[in-house]
């Protein structure tokens, strides 16, 4: 463990620590108070006054609740880094591999060019995996699953880093396309949805939507403090939505997406969603009857 995660970690605890602490005295003193209060109108029998202090124990607060007083795993100058990165990169590509690769010179230029198209699939399926990632670790707290593993800080690193980084693969993969002759997208098209009219326009809207609502989620990272924990999980839920558009989008517009590899990544990583997700519900359901 680095110094930097251990003092992350230490700092965690400590507010934690403090935030118990602080809600054990506000109940003693309310306890106080109420006790205080029916002692001078009625005496209180002993079972009342034993009733009474076993409802005055602080309810241990939601594991969730935990995860929302976390810092962002990644602080927000390394996230800007990695998206000039890949804005950069996929520029940088557009305009310097012709002159790298000039034996490559018919698959980057000609009239069927192949290249940038590769790219741009590659970096796809590299989101795409890095956003299941984040949904699987996001799951596995929720469903208190990461006390068995990885752990709690440990999957809200994951969950995080895995969340931005897919975001920034996206962006590398939406952007590589305007290298591409025969896609002939332009910035304009690749940013805003619905407005390519080529290849799978429907497919390729929903995969632009799913890439805006990801950014949304991943920012809510450095915000979360601002708007509030309720604000912040709704803004969370928007995560299974994202997914689901990221997985038609790569089924539907995706050339290979009849392969066997392809087939693999889909069925393996929408199933293990699904699946975690159903548990999740179940969980919940349990909690709440058990409540009632």
């Amino acid at each position: 463990m680095t110094d930097e995660k251990a003092a992350r970690l230490a700092a965690i605890r400590a507010a934690n620590a403090a935030k118990r602490e602080e809600a054990t005295q506000t109940s003693t003193i309310v306890e106080r108070a109420s006790t205080h209060t029916v002692e001078t109108t009625h005496p209180a029998p002993a079972a009342s006054s034993a009733g009474r202090g076993a409802s005055s124990q602080p309810q241990r607060a939601p594991e969730r609740d935990a995860f929302a007083d976390m810092p962002p795993a990644m602080a927000f100058q390394t996230f800007l880094g990695i998206i000039l990165a890949a804005v950069l990169g996929a520029f940088a590509a557009i305009a310097a591999l012709p002159a790298w690769l000039p034996g490559l010179s018919a698959s980057l230029l000609g009239a069927e060019p192949k290249a940038y198209w590769y790219l741009s699939r590659s970096s796809a399926f590299v989101a795409y995996i890095l956003l299941w990632l984040s949904m699987v670790f996001g799951l596995l707290m929720t469903n208190k699953l990461a006390r068995v593993w990885p752990g709690g800080p440990t999957a809200f690193d994951l969950h995080q880093h895995a969340s931005l980084l897919g975001l920034a693969f996206a962006l590398f993969h939406a952007l590589i396309l305007l290298g591409d002759r025969y896609v002939q997208a332009t910035l304009f098209q690749v940013l805003v949805p619905f407005q390519y009219a080529g290849y799978e326009p429907l497919w390729v809207g929903l995969g632009q939507a799913g890439f805006y609502g990801l950014a949304i989620v991943g920012l809510s990272f450095y915000v979360k403090d601002r708007i509030g924990r309720r604000a912040w999980r709704l803004i969370h839920f928007l995560s299974f939505v994202v997914f689901a558009l990221a997985l038609l989008h790569g089924i539907w517009s995706g050339s290979d997406s009849q392969s066997d590899l392809a087939r693999a990544i889909y069925w393996t990583s929408g199933g293990s969603v699904l699946f975690l997700t159903i548990y999740r519900l179940l969980i919940t359901l349990k909690v709440e009857r058990g409540h009632m």
